[in-house]
Order: structure tokens, then C-alpha cells, then sequence
């Protein structure tokens, strides 16, 4: 391929952040546009790769490889296949959409939007590389912009929130570096693609293969977050900035997952195999403890915050059920969660801004001041806990039907089954959440609040079209992303 189009969408969000950072005497105007530039060009790029993606074999494509560290082997190596272009497509339409929803930041704009580009820089990268130190340089530089979003421009106990991020995601980081490190010294390469296809070829041993396998699933559950590791998660979406909680839930969480099935499924397919009925009961304890949790919170952000805990333990449970069909409805939750939380993000930041308030026992009534609010708030509800024809419903019932049908973990019918049972948790609090937010008596002190001015119809509705496309023709994905299976399914043996 001449061009290089993974390079130019993974590197454009920075090149712009360079830009806002150095020229002076730009405007506040001047840089949000900038900012948008610089982000539609790659979500444009991204949607012609899906378009001109070959549906037809499972390979790598768009692939970039030259020479970076002869001395330790390592390449700056990019590709994508049907498991991550969809999560590039992710990442790329939220860092445009976060520029919307930002407009009205006014505080230290010029440092603002040239983190949040950044930031979008550093999770691409991770989507795109195959070189194991690639991947783990584009894993660490998020941590960087993410600590500044928060603890400038968040509320509330911010300084503490991105410290404890910043602590969690270093401790998984440190686990994940000595998997890398092992692995680089057990088959003297760092390529994914060639450690995958060779099977684990020991040169030496460092240690046991199963050990290795923990430290990387370790740094993978930290960030997806996995019960107990997911105490940094309702910190951090709650205090971060509206635009910084939808990035976070939207795409950040997803390295996790896309990591474990990248990584830990495809290069230790035994060792999964081995494990997976421990793995699925630790996504069945997240599901089910995220959606008790949910039931509890009275703080809007924190209540979206831990249901997110909830439906990643659906991700976890797809991928270790090890099915061809649980693994692409994983992939699928992936994308879907990211648009939905999305979208719950930002309306939850819309109604805490116009409304001055996210107690949700001091909330009550709005719909009558912002009804375009309100159902759009609604339809991303509704998505969360799976209504039909909504993206939600499509990647939980592959999930659910994929993992009830594994013959890989026994007893995971009953597992399948409890969980299940959160998507009834979920029902619960997502219902309850809009009644309490929007109905009830109109309260006096919100009769002068605005609804959705226009640029935020914009974003909804992108967001709305999204998630009902998806679920409606699931296809559209699921095309894609069982050709990044099927590899996969080969090294399982499936």
C-alpha cells in the first residue's frame, strides 16, 4: 500500500496538538476548529479503511513495517484486522464527537484540547500496533493526558481521582512490561503476529508460560476494569470532565479486552483454556457486583460510572467462554458499550450543566424543560440494558448465546445464566435513573433551564444513529470482526 493511512489516523490528533500547544496568539474559536480538523480527517480515513476492508480473508491489512530498534528486533509495525479495525472506528468517532461536546470549555483551552488529542493519539496507537514495545509506548503516553484532564479541568476530589488512576494503570502497566519482557526473552521476538503463528517457541526458558500469561491478563484487567481491580473506575469517571468520562468509558476501558483476546487468547490459546472457568467466574462476580453497586449510587456520573463495571463483565465472560460466536458478540459489546456510555456521558454532563445539579434525590421533573434531553437520554438507556434494535441487545445476546453454547468452560450454561441476571439489575436502575432525573412533579428552581442547543443535537443524533444502525444490521460489524476471529478460532482449535 503507498499510502500510509494508519500512520496518518493514529498521528494526525497529535500533529494538531503540537499545533494548538506552540502557535501563539490563537483564539479559543480558532483552536476548537483546529481541533476538529484535526480529528475529522482521521474518523473520514478510518471509515474508508472500513469501506475498502477486505471481508474475504482473515489477514492483517493496511500494514506498515520498517525497522525501528534493529539491535532488540522491534518494528514500528502497524495493521488491523476485523478485531481491531472497529475499535479504531471507535476511538476515531469519539475523538471527533469529545471536540463537540468540549465547545463550551473555556477554561485553559489551548492546554485542554491539545491533551485531548493526545490522548486519542496514544489509543489508536495501542489499537494499530503488532510490535509488543509499540504497543506498550502507546499504552503508557495515555496515562500522561489523562492525569491532566482530570485533576485541571475535573470536579470534586480531581487531584485524587488521577492520582489514583495514574497508580492503578502503572501497577497493571508493571505487570504487563515484565509479560513483555518475558515473552521477548522466551522467543527472542516482539512481533505479535509471528509469536501468535509460531506458537509459544521457548528459547529459554524465563518462566512458566502460565505466569506470563497473568501478568499480561493482570495489566489487561486493570484497565477493563475486573472485580477488584475496579476501584479506580467510579473515581475517575466521576470526577473527570464530561468529554474525558466519554472518551474513558468509551474506548479507554476497551483496551482491556481488546488486549486480552490480542495478546492473552492468541498467543496462550492453552493457557486460556486452562483458565477460562476461573476468568468466567470472575466476569459473572463484575457483572453482577457492578449492577448491585449501580443500584446504590445516588451521583449521576457515579451511577453510569459503576454500571460500566457491569457490562464489561459481559466482554470478560465472551471472551473466556471461547467461542467463536461469544468472541465476536465480545468484540461487539466493545464497540457497543463504547457508543452507548458515550452518549450516557454526555447527556449526564448536559443535564449536570444546565441543571447545576447530579444528586439524583435534588433531580426531578425535566422533561418538561428538556424534552429533546430527555429522550435521547432515554434511547441511550435503553440501549444500556438491551432493548431490541438497539447495539446493546445485539452484542448481549451474542454473548449470551455464544457463551451458553461453549463447550470449553463446563457449567458455563449456569454462569451464562446468573448473568443474565444483570441485564434484570440493569433494567432496574436504568429505569429508575430516567424516572428520577425526568418525571415526577416539575421542582420550581429548574423552570429556567435549557435543553440541547444545536452543535449538541448534532453529536446526539451521531450518536443515536450509530447505536440503532448497529443494532438493527449487527452485520455491519459482525462481518468485520469474525474475519479477525477466525484466526483465532484456529490457534483454539475451534
Amino acid at each position: 500500500m503507498d499510502f500510509n493511512y494508519l500512520t496518518t489516523i493514529i498521528f494526525l490528533p497529535v500533529v494538531g496538538a503540537i499545533l494548538i500547544a506552540f502557535i501563539p496568539g490563537l483564539s479559543g474559536r480558532l483552536i476548537k476548529r483546529l481541533a476538529a480538523l484535526f480529528t475529522f480527517v482521521p474518523l473520514a480515513l478510518s471509515i474508508y479503511l472500513f469501506a475498502i476492508f477486505d471481508r474475504s480473508g482473515s489477514a492483517i491489512q493496511f500494514e506498515e513495517k520498517f525497522s525501528w530498534i534493529p539491535a532488540i528486533n522491534a518494528h514500528y509495525h502497524l495493521g488491523v484486522d476485523g478485531l481491531s479495525l472497529p475499535l479504531v472506528i471507535l476511538m476515531a468517532l469519539l475523538g471527533f464527537l469529545v471536540v463537540l461536546i468540549s465547545w463550551k470549555i473555556d477554561l485553559r483551552p489551548r492546554e485542554y484540547f491539545a491533551w485531548l488529542l493526545l490522548l486519542e493519539t496514544s489509543i489508536l496507537g495501542v489499537f494499530c500496533s503488532l510490535d509488543l514495545l509499540l504497543f506498550f509506548l502507546f499504552w503508557e503516553i495515555e496515562v500522561i493526558p489523562m492525569y491532566f484532564l482530570i485533576s485541571i479541568w475535573g470536579t470534586g476530589r480531581k487531584e485524587y481521582s488521577a492520582i489514583k488512576y495514574v497508580v492503578y494503570t502503572l501497577f497493571g502497566s508493571a505487570m504487563m512490561l515484565a509479560g513483555i519482557l518475558s515473552l521477548y526473552f522466551a522467543t527472542g521476538s516482539l512481533s505479535m503476529v509471528d509469536i501468535a503463528q509460531g506458537g509459544l517457541v521457548m528459547v529459554q526458558s524465563v518462566m512458566p508460560v502460565t505466569a506470563i500469561f497473568f501478568l499480561l491478563l493482570i495489566g489487561f484487567a486493570v484497565k477493563l476494569p475486573v472485580f477488584p481491580l475496579h476501584t479506580w473506575l467510579p473515581d475517575a469517571h466521576t470526577d473527570a470532565p464530561t468529554a474525558v468520562s466519554v472518551v474513558l468509558a468509551g474506548a479507554l476501558l476497551k483496551m482491556g479486552g481488546y488486549g486480552m483476546i490480542r495478546l492473552c487468547v492468541t498467543i496462550f490459546p492453552q493457557v486460556a483454556q486452562q483458565y477460562a472457568p476461573l476468568l468466567v467466574a470472575f466476569a459473572v462476580v463484575s457483572v453482577l457486583y457492578g449492577a448491585a453497586v449501580t443500584l446504590r449510587q445516588a451521583d449521576l456520573k457515579r451511577l453510569i460510572a459503576y454500571s460500566s463495571i457491569s457490562h464489561m463483565g459481559y466482554v470478560l465472560l465472551g471472551i473466556f467462554a471461547l467461542g467463536q460466536v461469544s468472541l465476536v458478540g465480545a468484540s461487539l459489546q466493545m464497540f457497543s458499550h463504547g457508543i452507548i456510555t458515550g452518549l450516557l456521558f454526555a447527556m449526564a454532563g448536559l443535564v449536570m450543566h444546565n441543571a447545576g445539579e447530579r444528586d439524583l434525590r435534588k433531580l426531578g421533573g425535566l422533561v418538561r424543560q428538556m424534552p429533546i434531553i430527555a429522550v435521547i437520554f432515554s434511547v441511550a438507556g435503553l440501549g444500556a440494558l438491551g432493548l431490541p434494535t438497539t447495539s446493546g441487545f445485539a452484542a448481549e445476546f451474542l454473548v449470551f448465546v455464544g457463551s451458553f453454547s461453549s463447550t470449553v468452560v463446563s457449567g458455563i450454561q449456569v454462569y451464562t445464566i446468573l448473568g443474565v441476571l444483570g441485564i434484570v439489575i440493569t433494567a432496574g436502575y436504568i429505569l429508575w435513573m430516567l424516572q428520577r432525573v425526568f418525571y415526577g412533579p416539575a421542582l420550581e428552581k429548574f423552570n429556567g433551564v435549557k435543553d440541547a442547543d444545536i452543535l449538541e443535537r448534532v453529536y446526539m443524533f451521531v450518536f443515536v444513529a450509530v447505536i440503532m444502525l448497529v443494532g438493527i444490521y449487527p452485520a455491519i460489524l459482525t462481518d468485520v470482526i469474525k474475519t479477525g476471529i477466525m484466526p483465532i478460532m484456529g490457534l483454539l482449535g475451534g
